[in-house]
């Protein structure tokens, strides 16, 4: 009686997260649809060209800014080689707020921020990758996870004097004077971007293994401190 009861329960337990899965899965047909809001600047499918932005054709798996033949910006360009990998995660979050990733993206788009409508528009770019049957419908995040930052931390007032008191690990890699040689610069950001950014690493949507242990070991209030310091250096 009691293996019975146990193997009922391992049953429901497996129903149960089969079911998720499936409220997981993003719907195509809808997704057709929201791809009205991309292709003023993306072209997909037979024949797809680059317009505004590059072709979405083959999206899922490929390096950041790797497409070649388009110019992509600097920002881009710096998180492709930060290692950046468009996938479900990283374009769950880029959808919903494309600056979360890179915060200095030519791309004006405001962001979708309902988390089915981005499953939706997934599924259907998932449609145009050279091997859709080896991606998953949808990934554990693709539905019901916010990746926009609390409004309550963007809202923290960062002081600027404890900003520079903790600059100097950030200085010992990016250049106070907002020289980007090699590494980009962070100074004159709007400090929403820089938060979001760094928040993007704590979260470990942007890839830097240095960034994320960097920012995963600051709080909100260090975070704001730094964007107010760095917003205003010359």
């Amino acid at each position: 009686m009691i293996a019975c009861r146990l193997l009922l329960i391992a049953l429901t337990a497996v129903f149960a997260a089969g079911a998720a899965q499936a409220e997981l899965a993003g719907d195509a047909e809808a997704g057709e649809t929201l791809y009205g809001q991309c292709k003023g600047c993306h072209e997909i499918g037979k024949g797809a060209e680059d317009r505004i932005g590059p072709h979405l054709n083959g999206l899922f798996g490929r390096r950041v800014a790797s497409h070649e033949g388009f110019a992509y910006s600097a920002s881009m360009q710096r998180a492709g080689v930060d290692g950046l990998i468009w996938g479900f995660d990283t374009l769950d979050a880029y959808i919903e707020n494309p600056r979360a990733l890179v915060s200095k993206t030519r791309m004006s788009y405001r962001g979708m921020k309902d988390a089915q409508d981005r499953a939706d528009l997934m599924a259907y770019l998932r449609r145009f990758s050279a091997s859709p049957a080896n991606i998953p419908e949808a990934a554990p995040t693709a539905r019901g996870t916010d990746h926009t930052v609390d409004p309550a931390i963007l809202a923290i007032q960062g002081d600027p004097e404890y900003g520079e008191y903790l600059s100097s690990e950030c200085v010992s890699c990016h250049q106070a004077d907002g020289s980007s040689d090699g590494i980009p610069s962070i100074t004159r950001w709007p400090e929403e971007d820089f938060v979001v950014a760094m928040h993007a690493y704590k979260d470990k949507l942007r890839p830097h293994p240095v960034m994320q242990m960097m920012a995963g070991r600051l709080s909100n209030e260090e975070i704001a401190a730094l964007a107010a310091y760095f917003k205003d250096l010359d």
